[in-house]
Order: C-alpha cells, then sequence, then structure tokens
C-alpha cells in the first residue's frame, strides 16, 4: 500500500473514530500482524486505551486478529486496509437500499453500518422504537429476510467454544460457509413480550446471531451500474435493458468475481428471461439484434462463442473494464493537457509501439507541439519509451530506436495514488472549513432549531424574522459561502470514489494473478 493511501486512512479513521483510534491505525498500517504490547510500545499509548481503539476498530470489521505463530496464547491484530475506505462509502450503501427496498431498506442498512452489526431482533426493537415509522412490523422483517436472501446481509461467524481441557489464550471464530446466508426465524409474539418487559432480549431466538453488511454484494451492484451505464449512454435504455438481463443471467453460473471471462450463456435463456420479467416490448421483439449490437461495439463487453441456442455468448468482465478505464484516463489526459494530447495517446494506444516521426503523422499534429505533448505525456507517466539497439549501432543513442508505448497497470496505480491523495486532501479541507467556522455553523443549527419549535407553537411570523435576524447579513453571507464550499467538496468526494472504484475494477478484472510457473521463473 502507498504513503497516499496512509494518509487517507488515517484521516478516514480520525473523522469517524477519533485521534486515539487514528494512532493505533497508523501503527497496524505500516506493519503486517502487530501484537498488543507492540502496538502499545509503538503509539506511546496506555494498554487501557490501545484496547478500546481495537475494540472499536474490531466492532467495524477494520481490524482482524489471530494466534501467533511464535506463541499461540497471544493475539495478532491486522489492519484490514481496504474496509478503512469503505466507510466513505457508507452514504451509498445506505442509498442503494433506499432505491431497492425504500425506507425501510435504508433504515436496516444504516442502522447496521451505525452499529458494526445488529441482530434481525435488535433491529425489529429499534425500528418500533422509532415513533416515525408507521409500516407493520411483518413488513420489516420481510424485507430484513429478503436483504439477506439477496446477500446484503452476511452472517458474522460465531464463538468457537474449547473443551474443558483446553485453555484457549486467543478465541477461534467459526461459520460454516453454507450458513451465511440462512436468515433467523423471528418470533413476532416473542417480540412483542420482549418489548413489554415481559422476558429479556437474550431470550430471543437469534440473540446470538449477528449480521453485517456485505460489502462484496453492494459492490457487484455498484460495478454492472458502471457497464449498464455506459451501454446506456452509447446504445440507448433498451440496450442498457437488454445488458442487465445478461448480468442476471451470468449470475446463474458464474462466481460474481471471476476476473476475467463469465461462463457462457444462450440468447434462448436471455428470452425466457426477458418473457417472465420484462414489459418492453421492443426488447422483446428485437433481442438478438440488441445483443448482437452490443456485441459488435467496441466495448467489448460480450462476444460470441457459438451458435448454440441461437447464440452463445460469454460476459467479458476484462475487456469492459480495460475500455472503461483507458476511456477515464483519456478523459483525465483531455483536462490536464488538451485534446491533442489525448490524440496521441489514443494513437500509441492502438499502434502498441510507435516512433517519435510515425507518432506525429499518425496523430496529425506538427512535429514540435507533437514531441512537446509526448514528452510532457511522457513525464507524468502516461507513456513510456522502450529502447531497441540498431544491429552493429554499438552504445551510442543515435544507435537506436525510441519506441512509444503504454503499460497500463503503471498508469492505473499511479492514478490511484493521485486520486488518494485527492481524497485525503478533499476531507482534510471539508473538515478544514468546519473547524474554522464551527460558531457559525452551530448559531445557525441553533437559529433553525429555534424556529421549527416557534413554528410548531404557531408564533407570529414577525416574531419568528426577528429572531431570524440575530443571524448579520455578513454572517449569512460567509455561512453561505461556507455552505457552498462543502457541498462542492462532498460532490469531488463522490466522483473521486467513482474513479477509485472504476480503477480499482481495472486492477482485478484485467491483471493476472501469479502462476506456480511464474513465482517459480
Amino acid at each position: 500500500m502507498s504513503l497516499d493511501y496512509g494518509n487517507l486512512c488515517s484521516v478516514i479513521l480520525k473523522q469517524y473514530f477519533g485521534e486515539v483510534v487514528q494512532i493505533v491505525g497508523d501503527c497496524l498500517f505500516v506493519a503486517n500482524w502487530r501484537t498488543l504490547y507492540n502496538i502499545v510500545k509503538t503509539t506511546k499509548l496506555t494498554r487501557r486505551e490501545v484496547c478500546k481503539a481495537l475494540a472499536v476498530l474490531f466492532k467495524y470489521h477494520l481490524v482482524s486478529f489471530r494466534a501467533s505463530n511464535f506463541n499461540p496464547n497471544v493475539a495478532e491484530y491486522l489492519l484490514n486496509r481496504d474496509e478503512v475506505l469503505y466507510v466513505v462509502r457508507y452514504a451509498r450503501y445506505v442509498h442503494r437500499m433506499q432505491m431497492e427496498y425504500g425506507n425501510i431498506g435504508s433504515f436496516i442498512c444504516e442502522e447496521i453500518l451505525h452499529n458494526g452489526s445488529q441482530t434481525g431482533t435488535g433491529l425489529m426493537l429499534k425500528y418500533l422504537a422509532d415513533a416515525n415509522e408507521k409500516e407493520k412490523i411483518e413488513t420489516v422483517r420481510d424485507i430484513f429476510v429478503r436483504m439477506i436472501r439477496a446477500n446484503y446481509l452476511i452472517k458474522l461467524p460465531k464463538l468457537v467454544q474449547a473443551e474443558r481441557s483446553e485453555a484457549v489464550a486467543v478465541p477461534k471464530l467459526h461459520i460454516d460457509v453454507d450458513d451465511l446466508f440462512n436468515p433467523p426465524n423471528i418470533d413476532l409474539s416473542l417480540l412483542a413480550k420482549i418489548r413489554t418487559g415481559v422476558i429479556p432480549l437474550s431470550h430471543a431466538g437469534d440473540s446470538d446471531t449477528l449480521w453485517q453488511i456485505n460489502f462484496s454484494r453492494f459492490h457487484q451492484d455498484f460495478r454492472d451500474s458502471v457497464m449498464i451505464g455506459a451501454i446506456e449512454r452509447k446504445m440507448g435504455s433498451s440496450a442498457a435493458e437488454c445488458f442487465q438481463y445478461i448480468l442476471k443471467q451470468m449470475y446463474e453460473r458464474t462466481d460474481p468475481w471471476q476476473r476475467q471471462i463469465s461462463n457462457p450463456f444462450t440468447v434462448a435463456e436471455i428470452k425466457q428471461l426477458l418473457l417472465k420479467n420484462s414489459k418492453n416490448f421492443d426488447l422483446m421483439t428485437n433481442l438478438e439484434q440488441y445483443i448482437t449490437l452490443i456485441a459488435d461495439d467496441s466495448l467489448g463487453f460480450i462476444r460470441k462463442i457459438g451458435e448454440m441456442g441461437s447464440g452463445q455468448y460469454v460476459v467479458d468482465l476484462s475487456q469492459a473494464f480495460e475500455e472503461l478505464t483507458l476511456c477515464c484516463i483519456e478523459n483525465i489526459i483531455t483536462e490536464r493537457f488538451g485534446s491533442k494530447a489525448s490524440r496521441i495517446f489514443r494513437v500509441v494506444r492502438v499502434k502498441k509501439y510507435i516512433e517519435q516521426e510515425d507518432l506525429q503523422k499518425e496523430a496529425m499534429i506538427p512535429a514540435k507541439e507533437a514531441k512537446l505533448l509526448s514528452y510532457n505525456l511522457f513525464q507524468e507517466q502516461f507513456l513510456q519509451i522502450k529502447s531497441i539497439r540498431k544491429p552493429g549501432g554499438g552504445g551510442a543513442a543515435a544507435k537506436a530506436f525510441f519506441l512509444f508505448h503504454l503499460k497500463h497497470l503503471q498508469i492505473v496505480t499511479m492514478l490511484l495514488d493521485i486520486c488518494y491523495k485527492a481524497l485525503y486532501n478533499d476531507i482534510t479541507r471539508s473538515n478544514y472549513e468546519k473547524v474554522e467556522n464551527k460558531r457559525l455553523i452551530d448559531k445557525s443549527q441553533k437559529l433553525d432549531s429555534i424556529v421549527a419549535t416557534m413554528k410548531e407553537r404557531g408564533e407570529s411570523e414577525d416574531y419568528i424574522a426577528e429572531i431570524l435576524e440575530t443571524l448579520t447579513p455578513p454572517e449569512r453571507e460567509i455561512l453561505e459561502k461556507v455552505k457552498n464550499r462543502i457541498k462542492i467538496l462532498s460532490k469531488a468526494e463522490l466522483t473521486i470514489d467513482d474513479n477509485i472504484f472504476l480503477l480499482q475494477m481495472y486492477i482485478h478484472h484485467c491483471t493476472h494473478l501469479p502462476t506456480a510457473a511464474s513465482v517459480a521463473k
């Protein structure tokens, strides 16, 4: 992990969990596994403070533990670095459930994210305690079960009970794979007794079953929406709906996070799926044409591999995210260096390897300008140079070919670091604005609260206007500017995270895992 990502994790931990958790998180970030003694010694915090910080991190699944290899009676701790970034996406997870399951879905998601994990009964009681909620408890239970069956919620492993003869210092957690998405049996009559205090919460049937958010499932939806959105912008809504059903069929027989190519599907299978679920007459009538359109497009999201079942296809996730990521890189180059630099990048991408003279001819850019732009792209690591010696040319630079080419993974890694740094700066600046103008923001919030109370009591408009005048015009002007700046920074945070997600998908789907043969070499 890079230094920029370390700084980003640090500021996220400080913003959401406080300075002590940030210090412990920084300590864990720079090492793989650390013992409690090692953390205390490194951070100079008290043992009690470190234990509390680790408890907070463990509660939100940001740290893992295991028995030490050197001493099985001592626990070692590891920061789940990737999941620290998920904290920034909490609002997106809640919004996703709002879109899918309405207010109840967003309530369940928000409660679990806020508490780290929750029991089904605990969620029901929390919902009943909220006076603003009007839905029946049966509806809440049904949506909770549907979220589990759709894999949005995942069961936490349970503590393995040691035998009496064994003295285990480091606890072990275990859960069967088949039990991860097995919904609990929530007895509503028992729930009513718990609510009235007749029996304690510990007597609930699922009191030992905790649920957390399955981030992988949410990221699957985000990944699908990226691809569907790209097709909709290029080919229209019917083609996007067609691809949506293709993905749905793909998941029937393909692991959602298969790295490169899905298992095959046929046009006949997609047609059956459409007849059951779709009301788009245009799509049902011209299904084969839409599938052919998607397959023949330069994006290369799907490709044909056979004629069985009116045509057999696969979803090429590797090709899809390579195209999407390279489009993103081209947009970045256009914004930073202009359209001519983007043209140079496209020429190098198509030609694979190309000399300077050929590059300026293919890009149709004057020689001097082409050299300047290609040098700028090389300096910023968007282009690479490969030198090939001429036969019998010796060691002189004039006796070699210099070819421009691309290293996709290197560019993506470089852009990821830039995104991490940009997100760090965005969060830092937003926090600075809030701290510097805390007095004004607090004053405005208090006034809003007072005015809302006065309106409920039926106070006169003149009296309310008089109260509002306690915030002077200069203060209002400053407050408006601060709110606008924070709003712009919040939008920028979402945009940067979108780019981070796309680049991470490229690394997952477009890079090859090392094989035994490559490791041996």
